[in-house]
C-alpha cells in the first residue's frame, strides 16, 4: 500500500468510525487496514487515532492530520484529472426517498451511466437524515426546509402539496370548503420525527400560512401508512401531489380545499461541506439537477 493509499484509508477510517467498515468500502481485508494505519502511525510519530472495541474516533494530531488529507487527496484528484481522460469514476453513494427514486430518478439513470461509464452507484433509501460522513454517503436527497447541519445545500426544486380525504371519509363528515370548516374534521395523525409531536395541517390563506391541528384517533410516523390510512377513511391528510398522482385518478382519494394549497415543499441535494466536490458528485448533482428542472412536481 503507497503513501496515498495510506491517506485515502486513514480518511475513510475516521469518516467510519470503523475499521471495517473503511477496509470493506475499500475491498481490503480488515488485518491490511489496521496495518497500514499502525505503519502511518509509526511514520509519523504521531497516535491519529484513539480504538475502543466499538468506535474509533481521531486524535487532536488525528483530526489535523485529517484536513491535511482531505487537501492532498482533493489536489491529486485534481491534477490527474487534468492529465488524463478525466471522466469522472469510482463509486458514489447516495440516498434519497423510495417513492422519489422510483419516480424520477430510476427511468432515467441508463442515461446517466451511460454518460459515465466509470461511475458507479450505490442507491440508499430512507426518510431520515443520515450522518453522511460517518454512514459513507456521498449525497442525500431530501424534502423539506434544511436544517443547518453543517452541510452544502443545493436547492433543485419545490414540491406542490395538496390536502386529501378519500370519498368514505367525505360522506361521513361532508367535504370542506373553507379553512374554517376544518374545526368539524379530523386528521390522520403524522409524527414529526423532529418535535416528536403530531404536524398540523398547513394552508396558505390570504397569502399567509395558517396551521389548523385537527383531531386524530390514529396517529403514525410513516408517509405510506399514513396516506393508506387515509384511503380506508381515517381523515384528511397533505402529502405531494405526485405521489397521489394515480389516487386521483382511481377516485381512492379527492382533494379537497383546492384553493388554499399548503406551502411548496423545497427539495434539495445535501452533501459535505468539509469535502472536495469529486467529479462523479458534480456530475451527478448537474444530472439530478436536470431531472426536477424537468419534472412536474
Amino acid at each position: 500500500m503507497d503513501r496515498l493509499d495510506r491517506l485515502n484509508l486513514f480518511v475513510r477510517v475516521v469518516e467510519r468510525r470503523s475499521f471495517s467498515a473503511a477496509a470493506s468500502d475499500l475491498k481490503l481485508a480488515r488485518s491490511t487496514a489496521t496495518e497500514a494505519i499502525k505503519q502511518l502511525e509509526g511514520d509519523l510519530g504521531v497516535r491519529l487515532l484513539d480504538r475502543t472495541t466499538r468506535h474509533v474516533t481521531p486524535t487532536l494530531d488525528g483530526q489535523a492530520f485529517y484536513q491535511k488529507c482531505l487537501s492532498i487527496l482533493s489536489e491529486v484528484e485534481e491534477a490527474e484529472n487534468a492529465f488524463r481522460d478525466a471522466q469522472p469514476r469510482g463509486l458514489l453513494r447516495i440516498d434519497a426517498h423510495p417513492l422519489l427514486t422510483q419516480r424520477f430518478l430510476l427511468p432515467r439513470l441508463r442515461e446517466f451511466l451511460d454518460r459515465h461509464p466509470l461511475i458507479d452507484l450505490q442507491i440508499g433509501q430512507g426518510d431520515r437524515l443520515v450522518d453522511l460522513v460517518r454512514e459513507g454517503v456521498d449525497c442525500v436527497i431530501r424534502s423539506g426546509e434544511a436544517e443547518d447541519s453543517g452541510l452544502i445545500v443545493r436547492k433543485l426544486g419545490a414540491i406542490t402539496e395538496i390536502t386529501c380525504a378519500s370519498p368514505r371519509y367525505l360522506a361521513d363528515y361532508g367535504t370542506p370548503e373553507r379553512p374554517e370548516d376544518l374545526a368539524q374534521h379530523r386528521s390522520v395523525g403524522f409524527l414529526s420525527s423532529r418535535t416528536g409531536q403530531v404536524m398540523p395541517l398547513d394552508l396558505m390563506v390570504d397569502g399567509k400560512l395558517q396551521l389548523f391541528q385537527l383531531q386524530s384517533r390514529v396517529t403514525v410516523n410513516n408517509s405510506d401508512t399514513m396516506a393508506e390510512l387515509a384511503r380506508l377513511g381515517f381523515g384528511l391528510f397533505q402529502a405531494p401531489r405526485y405521489r397521489l398522482q394515480q389516487d386521483l385518478l382511481d377516485g381512492t382519494l379527492v382533494e379537497v380545499l383546492p384553493d388554499y394549497l399548503p406551502p411548496p415543499t423545497p427539495l434539495n441535494a445535501l452533501y459535505p461541506q468539509n469535502r472536495h466536490t469529486a467529479p462523479r458528485l458534480r456530475v451527478f448533482l448537474e444530472w439530478v439537477g436536470g431531472i426536477f428542472r424537468d419534472a412536474d412536481l
